[in-house]
């Protein structure tokens, strides 16, 4: 029979419904779903893929594809299957929290595309409670690795592959429920892609699927033509440490176009790290990231999907940073992660410099608090924080907001309601968005007051290296972290990357993100903007004079003041930089002493 012309109101209609269904799989997850991670702060990704394994509609790009070479004849309607060790699934999870689940779809017996979701699970075991260890060398150190297997056979459940996940968790409870929301999110969208082949007849759906890929690749083709360069253009910016003593890692990232294909080219990346910031990226989810980023930077009318991955080729140097070799540790590669769309901003902004953005907080920072209530029993607190979002053509940087889309911070009252713990205090932090005509976002202070005796593991990086500014932006704040003592007038600073760390009953954590960096000259910022910034409190009196030019005494502006130190500082200054980097200079000559004194010894 032949297929009809796809027109265009039924593909506008199928590409809504599967954003719908999308969108429901997110509603599902987090319905069912009992851990904070998940239920709260939306740390899950769905995906809906046509029947080849390419991403339709999602937001992390499809890895079934690999997935399919080991199962692929084998597929049956109901099977679903689960996976975490990112070197078994070839880097479509990043670390062994990320549980994924994959479900292929049938429409009267005929494969007709997948579901899928992974998600962060509070705890997989290994050697510290939230299964990431600071400090770990090996992925062996990190928890449970599963390689993909069936969950479901034919609808039927595998008890002994749950037994065996369950039994390697400090939280089994929470990961059950969590990993069934998974499951009942794939179905969820399994249900809607059946409704739209009954409804539009399988055929069509099949066709829609294969346009809505076509559409997204032939507006990246006019994207690449206009925005990269044939010539190369690079850019490097630094990871603090790895949690074992090194670094700062540098991360390179060269861009340009050959022919019709952008080639995204990350030479120059240090080798991989001693420590757990080593990020096992899949191929096609970095060309998913370049993607997504080029799609929100310069049109985001665009759908994510994979229509483009063959006008992207990607560089991924083996035993570097962003290919590290088994077994390395990859439990904290967020650190890197982040670092990536960092260097992105800054290679694309030299020659789009007006459409490009600064630097973010640039990592994903993490605080557990775990031990036993007054019960005994056990209590394992893990929370995902938010920093300075970068100043942008369009306007300021958000303040205390995530990177990551759909991400939401954990409500006080549910912290407070399900774990011993009390929010004294969450704001954001003075001075710490990078001064431009453009503002950096402000990173966020967060104070907990602990009310058990426990032990506290902190994720964190920006601490040494501060999120550079850009057409003539600042740099923003770095990040810190102190703990005060009950009973103690002056708090202690703790490092960046700790596990175990000893608290005790009425202490108080003081966790400190990084801000990000400015856009554009502050000397142009309008006043009232400054002088609103300094009412509100992220911004201090002597930064608005310093960086801005804008004098306020007792609360008001003085215009003649202000006009006349605008005047000196832009004589005295010149023309702004196009990057600017803060105290990177000396970070690094730090560094080049550490390695240099490093290779004498040995």
């Amino acid at each position: 029979m032949a297929i009809k012309s796809l027109d265009p109101i039924t593909l506008d209609i199928i590409e809504n419904a599967l954003k719908s269904a999308r969108a429901e799989m997110d509603m599902v997850v987090g319905r069912i779903s009992l851990s904070p991670v998940i239920r709260e702060q939306h740390d899950e990704y769905p995906m809906i893929c046509d029947a080849r394994g390419r991403m339709v509609v999602g937001q992390f790009g499809s890895y079934i594809p690999g997935v399919l070479e080991q199962y692929g004849s084998t597929l049956a309607e109901g099977d679903m299957y689960v996976w975490n060790d990112p070197y078994a699934c070839k880097g479509s999870v990043s670390h062994n929290n990320d549980w994924c689940v994959m479900m292929p779809i049938f429409h009267q017996g005929i494969l007709v595309g997948f579901s899928s979701i992974f998600g962060h699970m509070v705890d997989v075991g290994g050697k510290v409670p939230g299964s990431m260890p600071f400090d770990a060398a090996t992925i062996w150190e990190e928890g449970l690795r599963i390689p993909p297997v069936k969950l479901y056979d034919k609808g039927v459940l595998n008890e002994g592959v749950l037994a065996i996940m369950l039994n390697n968790s400090r939280t089994p409870d929470m990961n059950r429920s969590d990993l069934s929301a998974l499951v009942a999110g794939c179905r969820a969208a399994a249900t809607r892609v059946q409704e739209l082949c009954d409804r539009f007849g399988r055929p069509t759906y099949m066709q829609a699927c294969d346009a809505l890929l076509d559409r997204t690749r032939s507006a990246m083709q006019e994207l690449i033509f206009k925005f990269i360069p044939e010539e190369p253009v690079s850019f490097t910016d630094y990871v603090d440490d790895d949690g074992r003593g090194n670094g700062p890692f540098r991360m390179t990232l060269s861009i340009y176009r050959r022919d019709n294909v952008a080639v995204f080219d990350w030479t120059g990346t240090d080798d991989q790290a001693d420590g757990p910031i080593n990020f096992l990226i899949h191929e096609g989810l970095c060309k998913l990231f370049f993607g997504v980023y080029m799609i929100m930077a310069f049109d985001p009318e665009i759908l994510f999907n994979e229509g483009f991955y063959d006008l992207f080729e990607v560089v991924l140097p083996e035993g570097s940073l962003l290919n590290p070799r088994f077994p390395a540790a990859l439990g904290n590669r967020l650190n890197t992660h982040t670092r990536f769309f960092d260097c992105q901003a800054g290679a694309l902004g030299q020659r789009a410099p007006h459409l490009s953005m600064a630097a973010g907080y640039g990592t994903s920072p993490h605080f557990i608090f775990t031990g036993h209530d007054g019960d005994g029993n056990w209590f394992q607190v893990m929370e995902l924080l938010f920093g300075g979002v970068p100043g942008r053509p369009r306007g300021d940087g958000l303040d205390g907001h995530a990177w990551w889309p759909l991400f939401t911070a954990t409500p006080i009252e549910y912290l407070e309601n399900y774990f011993p713990v009390r929010v004294e205090s969450y704001r954001p932090i003075r001075d710490s968005g990078g001064p431009g005509l453009h503002r950096g976002g402000c990173g966020i202070e967060k104070v907990y007051v602990l009310l058990e005796d426990g032990k506290v593991s902190i994720h964190d990086d920006r601490e040494t290296v501060p999120p550079w500014g850009i057409n003539g932006g600042l740099a923003g704040g770095t990040s810190s972290k102190w703990i005060l003592r009950k009973g103690q007038s002056e708090a202690e600073r703790i490092p960046s990357k700790i596990d175990n760390l000893d608290v005790r009953k009425g202490d108080r954590v003081l966790f400190r993100t990084a801000g990000s960096g400015g856009w554009g000259d502050p000397l142009q910022r309008p006043v009232e903007r400054v002088a609103a910034d300094v009412r509100h409190g992220l911004m201090s009196v002597e930064q608005a004079r310093d960086s801005y030019g804008v004098v306020i005494d007792n609360g008001k502006v003085d215009d003649a003041a202000t006009t006349a130190l605008r005047a000196q500082a832009a004589a005295e200054r010149g023309e702004p930089e196009r990057f600017n980097f803060g105290n990177l200079d000396a970070v690094i000559a730090r560094r080049d002493d550490r390695v240099a004194k490093k290779n004498v010894v040995a």
